[in-house]
């Protein structure tokens, strides 16, 4: 059988050429590999490079990487946090001509971490509510689009910091399904799913010593259905409002903007009686914050991120003498989200080495930043500028971090 390369750009195949497809994974040569931290896998999993990029390479059966392959493409077009597929390999077979199993390749997602890396010093309870959330947000947000995981766990998910969160992805959707609605059933199977999961896990860190001695691993999986329920009751719930009280609908909106949710579509009904409003929200997107920052600025972050940098943005804008919100006639803010990026945004980051910057990407560096600057000003009771934080970040603040931080390519 002759090798085959499926891939989603036209200079993968030629890129992916290179790798030694005739040997098992388990054989593949250090010279091919990057030396990341890997998390538990039932499947041969390898990161090597492919160019610029590094890929993570997972050996299966054929029909589930070609199904795994799609799925995560559609998760793509749905903007679902996730791994980006890149390719599938078939047809491989040995020096001997015998086959070998074909592979799924994805994007490694930079900045992110599996669960047991996060787990190699004792975290916190409080960290680890932190995760909690992140997995959750994520269930919720596949159960939205339709997506039933069947395999929801903290070993199949990657998690980045975000903006003092964290932020998950799917990151194995081998047994996923997608559907145009989810029933109840669906979800909460999930969600027993993920209970289940997540509390052996957790058992088996206790096992090994790499659980905080406060932490009840059973009730940290319980915890998950929890938060889960309570997000999903907040995003889909039938509101009923006195008539006229239509800024009650507007101020339900806000909330789910706080959130990080849009609503895309929402259905609003009179009784019959004149007397009540009925407002239910029908489509729900995420990434409220990551859109408007987006659409101002063009930098790309995570959720959390992008509220802390519109926060920022907006309280620069303040103290532009050409900007005047009642003016119709003063700078547009697109414009001046564009300078905050030229004059603050970019120069600030770039002020920090990049052989200090690991694995944050730039949106959490700036989070950082501002965090230390707030911590600062309210040691020395003023602010001290954002100039001077830089300055005390880099000196006593990344080198005591240097060892656990891996370059990254530059904003």
């Amino acid at each position: 059988m002759a090798l085959h390369i499926s891939a989603t750009n036209p200079e993968h195949p030629v890129l992916l050429l290179e790798l030694p497809w005739h040997l098992p994974l388990e054989e593949w040569p250090d010279k091919y590999l990057v030396p990341l931290p890997r998390g538990i896998s039932r499947h041969v999993v390898r990161y090597a490079r492919a160019g610029d990029e590094v890929i993570a390479v997972k050996e299966l059966a054929e029909r589930p990487a070609l199904r795994e392959y799609e799925l995560l493409r559609d998760l793509d077009r749905l903007g679902i946090p996730a791994v980006d597929a890149l390719g599938v390999v078939t047809g491989r077979t040995d020096e001997a001509g015998e086959p070998l199993e074909p592979v799924l390749i994805t994007r490694h997602l930079g900045g992110s971490m599996p669960y047991r890396s996060m787990f190699e010093t004792t975290m916190r309870p409080a960290t680890m509510h932190r995760l909690m959330d992140a997995l959750a947000v994520l269930l919720v947000r596949l159960h939205l689009a339709g997506f039933a995981w069947g395999d929801c766990s903290l070993s199949n998910t990657l998690f980045r910091r975000d903006a003092g969160a964290y932020a998950a992805y799917l990151v194995d959707a081998e047994t996923g399904e997608l559907h145009a609605r989810l029933s109840d059933g669906q979800r909460d199977y999930d969600l027993d799913l993920a209970r289940v999961n997540i509390s052996g896990e957790l058992l088996d860190l206790e096992a090994s010593g790499a659980l905080h001695p406060s932490v009840d691993a059973v009730e940290f999986g319980t915890e998950i259905c929890a938060r889960y329920r309570a997000l999903w009751r907040e995003l889909t719930r039938t509101s009923v409002y006195p008539a006229g009280k239509y800024h009650y609908i507007e101020r339900r909106i806000r909330r789910l903007n706080d959130l990080g949710f849009d609503v895309a579509e929402m259905q609003i009904e009179h009784a019959s009686n004149g007397d009540t409003v009925t407002f239910v929200p029908k489509v729900v997107d995420a990434g409220h914050h990551q859109r408007q920052l987006l659409r101002l600025t063009g930098l790309d972050a995570e959720e959390n991120q992008a509220r802390r940098l519109l926060n920022d943005l907006e309280s620069w804008m303040a103290t532009q003498d050409d900007y005047d919100p009642d003016d119709p006639l003063s700078a547009r803010p697109e414009v001046l989200a564009h300078r905050w990026v030229r004059e603050v945004f970019r120069p600030t980051v770039r002020a920090v080495p990049r052989e200090l910057r690991g694995t944050m990407d730039p949106a959490e560096i700036y989070h950082e930043l501002l965090e230390h600057r707030w911590y600062l000003s309210e040691r020395a009771q003023h602010d001290i500028g954002l100039d001077t934080a830089v300055q005390d970040y880099i000196a006593h603040v990344l080198p005591k971090a240097r060892e656990t931080l891996q370059p990254v390519r530059e904003e």
